[in-house]
């Protein structure tokens, strides 16, 4: 993937927002999930409405305007940062990966300033067992975040060279 270049990790990132806004809309205002609350699609697959205040996986719950607008700024300095990270990176495993991220980030970040929360609707369950209720952007953060630590920890560097020089 060495071929994979910015500008193509930036249009990945417009496609992972545009998808995601684009289910939202769909769930949201063409289903009209918030008043149905759930629909089962599938035995381990329901549409579930969740507006998620907090960030990842329900966690840290930004109750009011200030919590809000703090997970808001904290978000853009993240995508920002990405971005700029994109930008210098050459490696087009890296850019794959931060394209998600971005893409992901872009689309909480309109919705949390839209809405106040984010968007949340793909449940997956197994019997029980109920994973968290997620959206598009969330695969896309996700999924970016996890390829960036399986290269990190699994790609091998090459060996340092030790030039040794003779007395």
């Amino acid at each position: 993937m060495k071929g994979f270049t910015a500008s193509q990790g930036y249009g990945l990132a417009l496609v992972i927002f545009l998808l995601d806004q684009i289910t939202k809309y769909w769930v949201s205002d063409v289903l009209g999930l918030e008043a149905l609350g759930s629909i089962e699609v599938l035995p381990l697959f329901n549409l579930t409405w969740v507006e998620n205040y907090g960030v990842s996986m329900g966690l840290f719950q930004a109750d009011g305007d200030v919590g809000r607008w703090s997970l808001t700024v904290l978000t853009a300095a993240i995508a920002a940062g990405v971005a700029w990270w994109m930008r210098r990176e050459t490696n087009g495993i890296d850019i794959l990966a931060m394209g998600l991220v971005l893409g992901g980030a872009v689309g909480n970040i309109v919705d949390r300033v839209r809405f106040g929360y984010v968007v949340d609707f793909v449940h997956l369950y197994w019997g029980d067992l109920s994973f968290y209720v997620f959206n598009v952007a969330d695969a896309g953060i996700t999924i970016g975040v996890a390829l960036l630590l399986l290269r990190a920890l699994f790609e091998r560097k090459p060996a340092a060279r030790e030039d040794h020089l003779e007395n």
